[in-house]
């Protein structure tokens, strides 16, 4: 994947903007974009599947919410607990989970992909939602966020607000790198091939079913890496982490912001929160105006937000862009026949 010069110098922009933003920003907005930071990290996930291997998933808070218990149940009340023992933990049961529940899955496709990764999705909801043990639908608290240490040395403080900020902050990008160089990887170019001709792709010799579900399970597992990210945040989980609600509103930040871009689902994210916060302080109907501000997005913008940056880094390098003087490029003279232009 492969963005022009004026494109990932608005990227570097935003990220420079939210590194500085806790030194002007009060205490409530730096934990909203902390917020809005990990919901862009779980909108990214689910990018992978939708934008880049054309599956669509409907139970994809499974994964969230799922580690979000398991940082609960691995957490004491009298003292926290190691992260490198934590992450690991949230991180291998979203992918044992995603391999499970996406082994069945990718032998489906279509509308039935679809409900099936909800069926699964609303069964985690509902074992955990009766499981009085875990504080049922009233979800369950954890202490202690975790401890970053080096044998005796701190390494990081996440009690510390600024200090959680940019470690969420350093996660996100780390999160955007890495499915960048996935998709440009071989790997990548299957599952884009797998999206736009899958049995193309098949005749081709690659097995098309273990990349969906290799797919499936780096995706689940970067969801499971934002619940952990929620969990320890928050210091909640509850069932309503897991349920077909909080899939749904992911659903819409992907679509929103621009399915198959990765930076997309992460502006769609920070779009969808601070306009529900600025709603809220205008009218008790707010989300009446949430509602009409997606339909705008759908019917003006067929690309999502990600279609303005887009035509920000086209206006941008047309202004960088040097004058040809009104002469044709070298390259038009040598045009190779049945080239595209």
């Amino acid at each position: 994947m492969t963005h022009s010069k004026p494109l990932v110098f608005l990227l570097l922009l935003g990220v420079f903007g939210l590194a500085a933003f806790p030194f002007a920003g009060s205490e409530f907005y730096t934990e909203l974009a902390v917020r809005l930071m990990i919901l862009g990290i779980f909108a990214m996930s689910l990018d992978l599947l939708i934008g880049y291997t054309g599956l669509v998933s409907f139970g994809h808070a499974a994964f969230f919410g799922l580690a979000g218990y398991v940082l609960a149940i691995i957490t004491p009340e009298s003292a926290p607990v190691s992260i490198w023992f934590a992450l690991l933990a949230c991180l291998a049961a979203s992918a044992l989970a995603a391999l499970a529940i996406g082994w069945i899955c990718v032998r489906t496709s279509g509308v039935y992909f679809i409900m099936i990764t909800l069926a699964f999705a609303q069964m985690l909801y509902y074992f955990f939602n009766e499981n009085t043990a875990l504080g049922s639908s009233d979800g369950i608290f954890i202490y202690h966020k975790p401890t970053v240490n080096i044998g005796s040395f701190q390494l990081l403080d996440l009690d510390n607000a600024h200090t959680f900020y940019y470690f969420t902050l350093a996660s996100l990008v780390l999160v955007y790198l890495l499915l960048s160089t996935f998709l440009k990887a071989p790997f990548g170019r299957v599952i884009r091939g797998i999206k736009a001709n899958e049995a193309r792709t098949m005749a081709l010799g690659f097995n098309t079913r273990r990349y969906k579900l290799v797919s499936f399970i780096i995706s689940g597992t970067l969801a499971g890496f934002a619940g952990f990210l929620e969990a320890t945040f928050s210091g909640f989980v509850s069932p309503a982490h897991l349920g077909w609600h909080e899939s749904g509103l992911i659903l819409m930040t992907v679509i929103l912001g621009g399915i198959g871009t990765l930076y997309g689902p992460v502006l769609g994210a920070f779009a969808m929160g601070l306009m529900e916060d600025s709603f809220q302080d205008m009218t008790d109907h707010w989300l009446l105006l949430m509602g009409v501000f997606v339909i705008a997005v759908v019917l003006f913008l067929p690309n999502g937000i990600a279609g303005l940056g887009a035509r920000g880094a086209k206006l941008l390098s047309g202004v960088f862009r040097p004058s040809g003087g009104g002469t044709n490029p070298p390259a038009a003279k040598n045009k190779i026949p049945g080239e595209e232009p």
